[in-house]
């Protein structure tokens, strides 16, 4: 259990120790019996109640779980801040993954798109992406299987395999820099696949 303290940990922008995230993450919570149906309440309230920033094109950029929660904002990776520190408030280990995508299907430009990992007694570490649905993206939590949001088909794209406890310094300097959500679109991070 050592090796998941760190999954659990509240941190700079997984601020799980916020009033208003535990609150929502105790009202996710109540009523459903295990870690499977807290962590399902914590993904459909992320995936459904928080608006992905370019998906709506709206401010203001937010980095940290808790302005995620009270602006009802985020790009995917500031929504997996969000999902992370609800799921660790329930005490259920959650980490950051990441993919490297292609922006458009004929487009050869690449970003990292963030998603979450959960630990779950039953199943152990799976991966799961509340970034939002819309046409031709159907994301759900179906443990131990995996429905996210995109597939990595195209030459270039890759499932990266770390869960990370930390979001990735250029994805904080992203959104730290940035000021609108066309701002963060423009410069979403990439990283050279080796």
């Amino acid at each position: 259990m050592e090796t998941m303290k760190k999954y659990l940990a509240v941190t700079e922008f997984i601020d799980h120790d916020n009033p208003a995230i535990k609150n929502m993450a105790k009202e996710l919570a109540t009523g459903n019996s295990d870690d499977i149906t807290v962590a399902k309440s914590c993904f459909e309230f992320v995936r459904d109640e928080i608006k992905h920033s370019s998906d709506f094109k709206i401010n203001p950029v937010t980095i940290k779980a808790s302005d995620v929660l009270l602006y009802g904002t985020g790009y995917c990776y500031a929504k997996s801040h969000l999902l992370a520190a609800l799921l660790r408030a329930n005490s259920i280990p959650a980490g950051l993954c990441y993919q490297r995508l292609t922006l458009e299907e004929n487009n050869p430009v690449f970003c990292l798109h963030g998603l979450n990992a959960v630990h779950l007694k039953e199943f152990g570490w799976f991966r799961i992406d509340a970034r939002g649905n819309k046409q031709g993206v159907n994301a759900g939590f179906n443990p131990p299987g995996e429905q996210l949001a995109f597939s990595t088909t195209i030459s270039g794209e890759a499932n990266l395999p770390e869960v990370w406890s930390e979001p990735l310094p250029m994805i904080i300097k992203v959104l730290t820099e940035c000021k609108t959500w066309q701002e963060v679109y423009d410069n979403l991070p990439n990283i050279e696949l080796y």
